[in-house]
């Protein structure tokens, strides 16, 4: 499973057999189950999930007990950084507790890697210090259009951009979750789905 990170990390650097063996020193698997939560508000996050194959969904839950879709985590060829990594920045930069809650679900194959070994690799190997640089400015980036198209985009364009870039996801997560990721009804979802013949 870890040669999937390693041809992951080769996009944007060259990955030599030295360089692989230390960052393999330092990473783990771990099979995540269906409706397992990965993190619960309040937690502090301490590892970085990179997903090979399966499903996440990252939540957070009003003072109403309502909640509301903040990111979907998975692994395809439409994949941005912030899919692939299973984490909770804020509370894993900042070691605060989280103000998310992280769900599987579909069964989650992943490579991982604690806050304390990633620290220790980062200050041993300018290759992963780099890595990990460009990995924080390209989450920043997407995370920066997202916030945009949320205050300047209609409902209808935002949905014609997830199904554009990310239509394998209609089928297999919940409508009632894509609806609040959008920022929209299930009621209004269904009709946007009507008018794309979808």
């Amino acid at each position: 499973m870890a040669s999937e990170f390693r041809e992951f990390m080769s996009r944007y650097l060259s990955v030599d057999d030295e360089v692989w063996s230390f960052v393999e020193s330092k990473i783990k698997t771990r099979t995540i189950k269906k409706g397992e939560m990965i993190t619960k508000m309040g937690d502090i996050y301490d590892r970085i999930y990179f997903i090979k194959s399966g499903l996440a969904r990252a939540y957070t839950i009003d003072s109403d007990g309502k909640d509301f879709t903040w990111s979907i985590f998975f692994n395809d060829e439409n994949s941005h950084v912030v899919n692939l990594f299973i984490v909770d920045y804020d509370s894993f930069t900042n070691q605060t507790p989280s103000r998310l809650e992280i769900e599987a679900l579909e069964d989650i194959d992943s490579i991982y890697v604690e806050r304390e070994d990633l620290e220790y690799l980062n200050a041993n190997s300018m290759d992963m210090l780099n890595f990990c640089k460009m990995m924080s400015d390209e989450a920043y980036c997407y995370l920066h259009h997202r916030v945009l198209d949320q205050q300047s985009k209609s409902a209808q364009e935002r949905f014609e951009s997830f199904v554009k870039e990310t239509p394998h996801l209609l089928d297999k997560v919940p409508q009632y979750h894509i609806a609040s990721f959008l920022g929209i009804t299930p009621i209004h979802l269904s009709r946007l789905k009507k008018e794309l013949d979808l």
